[in-house]
């Protein structure tokens, strides 16, 4: 944590994290991107029980990945992609570091390239 960031938003970036660490929950926000689901309908392409994708979607539904709604005795899972401006606002920070890394790289290659010809040339010579 760096000394300015505020705890909150910080404990809130872990969870948001931790919940997208799992693949199966990122398949899940995947499927939820193209609408509003069931959970039976979100389990279809599983090879696993409704109890373990209900564990699934309450740890998206504590990050605040996802909502709930009550509709009679359907019960949609909805996207609510806000959490994810946070990660992204996080991870954007980095950017500029792998930007400029890759731009150094870039220009080592380059040099390596040039220099290349001039030492074969070199060798050729002897």
């Amino acid at each position: 944590m760096t000394g300015n960031a505020n705890p909150d938003t910080e404990d809130q970036l872990s969870v948001v994290f931790a919940a997208l660490s799992d693949p199966t929950r990122r398949a899940i926000l995947a499927r939820l991107a193209d609408g509003e689901a069931t959970v039976n309908q979100i389990a279809e392409p599983f090879a696993m029980s409704l109890p373990a994708i209900s564990k699934h979607l309450k740890v998206l539904e504590r990050a605040g990945l996802i909502t709930r709604g009550r509709e009679a005795q359907w019960r949609p899972c909805r996207l609510d992609a806000r959490p994810l401006a946070g990660a992204t606002d996080w991870l954007e920070r980095y950017r500029k570091f792998w930007s400029d890394s890759f731009d150094r790289l870039d220009d080592h290659l380059r040099r390596l390239q040039e220099q290349a010809p001039r030492q074969q040339k070199g060798q050729d010579d002897d």
